[in-house]
C-alpha cells in the first residue's frame, strides 16, 4: 500500500510540469498565430475624423484585409487604408484605376468621360439637392491616373484630404481593404 502511494506522489509533480509545458506551448502557438494574422492577413484600424462620413464615423473600428491586394489590384468603390505619411494612415474610397482619366465637377465625378454611379453617396447627394446646396464644393481638373496607382476620395467630399490634395496613391502604400466594421457593436457590418 505504501509503495502505491509513493508512485502516485512521484507522478504528480511530473504531471504538473507536463501540464504547465502544454499551456506554455499553447500560449506560444496562439501568440505566434496572432502575430502572423495581424502582420500579414488582417489588422484593426480606427477611423479618425469626418472625411468618410456619412458611411464611416470617428472611433469606428474596422478589420482591414491586408493580404487581398497581394492577389489582385484594388477595384473601384472599395474602401482602402493606406499610408498617407510615415506615421499616419488614411481611409478613402477608390474612385479611378491606373490609366483612367478622372475629373470632379461639383457633385459629379467622371471617369473616362462617363459620370460615375456612386450608390454609397446616393442619400447624401439627394439630401444636399433637397436643401439646394452642393454636396461637394471642391473640383478636380482632369488627370490620368499613373500606372501602379489609384485615385481616392473621401465620402465627405468637401471635407476630405484625398487624391485631389495628396495625389495618386501607389499600390505599395496601400495597407489593405476595409472589410468589416466591428465596433461599436450596433454598427457591426460587412463593408460592400
Amino acid at each position: 500500500m505504501e509503495q502505491e502511494q509513493t508512485v502516485e506522489n512521484e507522478s504528480k509533480p511530473s504531471s504538473v510540469k507536463s501540464e504547465a509545458w502544454e499551456w506554455i506551448k499553447a500560449l506560444l502557438i496562439a501568440g505566434g498565430l496572432v502575430f502572423i494574422i495581424r502582420t500579414f492577413i488582417f489588422s484593426p484600424f480606427i477611423v479618425e475624423g469626418p472625411s468618410m462620413e456619412p458611411n464611416f464615423h470617428t472611433s469606428e473600428r474596422l478589420i482591414v484585409n491586408k493580404i487581398l491586394y497581394d492577389f489582385r489590384a484594388p477595384q473601384r468603390g472599395e474602401v482602402i487604408v493606406f499610408h498617407a505619411t510615415e506615421d499616419k494612415d488614411y481611409i478613402k474610397r477608390v474612385i479611378a484605376l491606373p490609366g483612367e482619366k478622372v475629373r470632379v465637377e461639383g457633385d459629379k465625378v467622371f471617369v473616362n468621360n462617363q459620370q460615375l454611379d456612386e450608390p454609397w453617396l446616393k442619400q447624401a447627394l439627394d439630401d444636399a439637392a433637397k436643401k439646394g446646396i452642393p454636396y461637394n464644393t471642391r473640383n478636380f481638373a482632369e488627370k490620368t491616373v499613373t500606372e501602379g496607382s489609384v485615385f481616392v476620395m473621401g465620402d465627405n467630399r468637401s471635407n476630405s484630404a484625398d487624391s485631389r490634395d495628396i495625389g495618386f496613391i501607389e499600390y505599395d502604400r496601400i495597407v489593405g481593404r476595409a472589410d468589416i466594421i466591428f465596433w461599436p457593436m450596433k454598427d457591426l457590418k460587412w463593408i460592400h
